[in-house]
């Protein structure tokens, strides 16, 4: 938890004179005792009543000024530990930013939304606690085990009795509360997991009728982690009973000796009153511990989950060296490329990879399911960097340029559609913040997306909501690639994204983008044979290898992969999609 602090830096002020409020109010509380003693013993048993009442104004006085101090460091408190979450999870949600595909790949949504909402706020509750509780409890420790010895030594040995034996309760379950508490932030990882696939895939689970199994997954999730929270609560529920039944026999312990003092005159009975609220005030601290105990174990394991995800190195990241990529022509190569997404080399999912695309040319691939088609053209924008070889644009290792450089140059859609909440013309301008309405609408009519979005009451004003679900999806992807031709990109990569489009609409989109993209390079990945056929080289893939790299006229005649895609979609024997 100490790493986490520097996010309490910005607010060092207010944290220590949220401090120094608590010290007054220490001091406030610590002098009541003394007071109640004096009154006692110099103002009730010789009758004083001036005393009394001067000694009465004075505890009026320490109690006013104990609730104004202690008003004063919770509104402090309650600030600081909200900014330094928020400032926490900022910090979170921008480290996500840098991580590549491949730390994505690893790190399940759930857990991430878990680390942004569950563990800071655990975070919050420890800063919070320490500021108003922890900060206190040293204090009044010390300073009530000073007036203690002050006020009756013969007493002392009780409380030196009661300390360790407070100790030895609260540790072991500090201990095993930790490992506990890991376990229930696991468990709620995959519950939110759950959560999290059967909210998206809704529709996909009411189509197959899948909703007793989701409802017996999510169950048993659930059930999981409500064992693991009973018995974590189960073990804390031991904490504060026993320490409760401590800090009595330590009360009758002090009436007992300390009623025995009095009738010998060893002691008063103001010291003996004085003796017991100091020693309230000296287990007030231990008891807090016993009730914090889970607070902190919590925070432990939170605080460790969250210096995780904020120490991941980006898998993808700029060399110190690296220069930024101004111009660009849009020729790029490979050069004997392999690629695993294993950190082991394994199971390669491109191997030997040798391919030029010259400036201005249209490259289609077409290949089967898991032939590498995504991943081929990944590499171009560094999504994953290569396991061998290189890949260069205008004969730049896109590994010697800056991430943002190389991607500035870039238009692309993605295999997966994501549209994000707001109106139709903020995602289209997403990639390119400042374009104007006209700009908007010429690249929406290049994407053949302009008829159907005038359709609509609001126009370019529609809210397409959550994911774009109240679009189709061959709707979502004209967005998408009239998204990415508003860059205006010298590198265009559409990645099977007109897969949802009729072939008509695919067609015009095709003859759109044959004006729109001259003289930029494109590379287009495709399902259907006729999106391919005027592309200036088809490149094949089978099993991540180029089985063939041609026109459509050269392939015919010599790649029996390619004739027999050609035959079974568009041939006499096949079927147009």
């Amino acid at each position: 938890m100490r790493r986490l602090l520097r996010f309490l830096k910005p607010y060092a002020a207010q944290s220590i004179l949220a401090m120094l409020l608590m010290v007054g109010l220490t001091l406030a509380d610590l002098a009541v005792p003394r007071l109640v003693q004096r009154i006692i013993d110099q103002g009730i048993a010789p009758t004083d009543m001036e005393l009394i009442r001067s000694t009465t104004m004075l505890m009026l006085a320490a109690s006013a000024a104990s609730a104004l101090f202690a008003i004063g460091n919770n509104l402090l408190s309650i600030r600081v530990a909200n900014c330094f979450s928020a400032d926490l999870r900022s910090a979170l949600f921008r480290k996500l930013q840098t991580l590549s595909f491949g730390n994505l790949d690893r790190l399940q949504t759930g857990q991430l939304i878990v680390r942004l909402t569950s563990d800071v706020t655990q975070m919050e509750h420890i800063v919070l606690i320490s500021l108003r509780m922890l900060a206190r409890a040293p204090l009044l420790l010390l300073g009530s085990s000073v007036l203690l010895v002050l006020t009756g030594r013969e007493l002392v040995l009780i409380m030196l009795v009661l300390a360790p034996a407070v100790a030895l309760v609260v540790w072991p379950i500090i201990r095993v509360g930790r490992r506990m508490f890991l376990q229930v932030q696991r468990s709620l990882d995959r519950l939110n997991n759950v959560l999290q696939e059967n909210l998206a895939g809704v529709r996909v689970v009411k189509a197959f009728l899948r909703g007793d199994y989701e409802n017996s997954r999510f169950d048993q999730a659930n059930r999981v982690l409500t064992s693991q929270v009973i018995k974590v609560s189960q073990v804390m529920a031991f904490v504060i009973p026993t320490l409760f039944l401590l800090a009595n026999a330590a009360t009758l312990a002090i009436v007992w000796f300390g009623g025995r003092q009095v009738t010998t005159g060893m002691l008063t009975v103001g010291q003996v009153v004085a003796f017991m609220n100091y020693l309230s005030s000296t287990l007030w601290p231990l008891l807090m511990l016993g009730m914090v105990v889970g607070t902190v174990s919590a925070a432990q394991v939170s605080a460790q989950r969250i210096n995780e995800v904020l120490d991941s190195a980006a898998d993808i990241s700029d060399q110190p060296d690296a220069r930024a990529l101004d111009e660009v022509k849009g020729r790029i190569e490979f050069e004997n490329v392999s690629f695993s997404y294993n950190s082991d080399c394994s199971e390669p999912v491109l191997n030997g990879i040798n391919l030029i695309a010259e400036p201005g040319e249209r490259v289609a691939i077409l290949g089967a399911t898991g032939a590498g088609k995504s991943s081929l053209v990944h590499l171009i924008a560094r999504f994953y960097d290569v396991t061998a070889g290189r890949v260069t644009v205008d004969g730049i290792d896109v590994r010697e340029v800056t991430q943002e450089s190389l991607r500035s140059h870039m238009g692309i859609a993605l295999q997966e559609t994501v549209l994000f909440s707001g109106t139709i013309r903020d995602n289209i301008r997403y990639g390119h913040t400042g374009a104007t309405d006209e700009e908007v609408v010429a690249a929406a009519k290049a994407a053949q997306a302009h008829e159907f979005i005038t359709e609509f009451p609001d126009g370019y004003d529609t809210l397409v909501g959550q994911r774009g679900v109240t679009l189709s999806g061959g709707q979502k992807q004209r967005i998408a690639i009239a998204r990415a031709l508003l860059t205006r990109p010298s590198i265009l990569i559409l990645d099977d994204s007109t897969s949802s489009v009729d072939v008509d609409t695919e067609a015009h989109i095709d003859l759109a983008l044959l004006d729109w993209m001259e003289g930029r390079t494109s590379f287009i990945i495709a399902q259907r044979v006729s999106t391919v056929l005027n592309a200036d080289k088809i490149v094949i893939l089978d099993r991540g290898r180029i089985a063939a790299i041609g026109r459509h006229t050269d392939l015919m005649d010599s790649s029996p992969i390619y004739r027999e895609i050609y035959e079974s979609q568009l041939g006499d024997g096949g079927f147009d999609e």
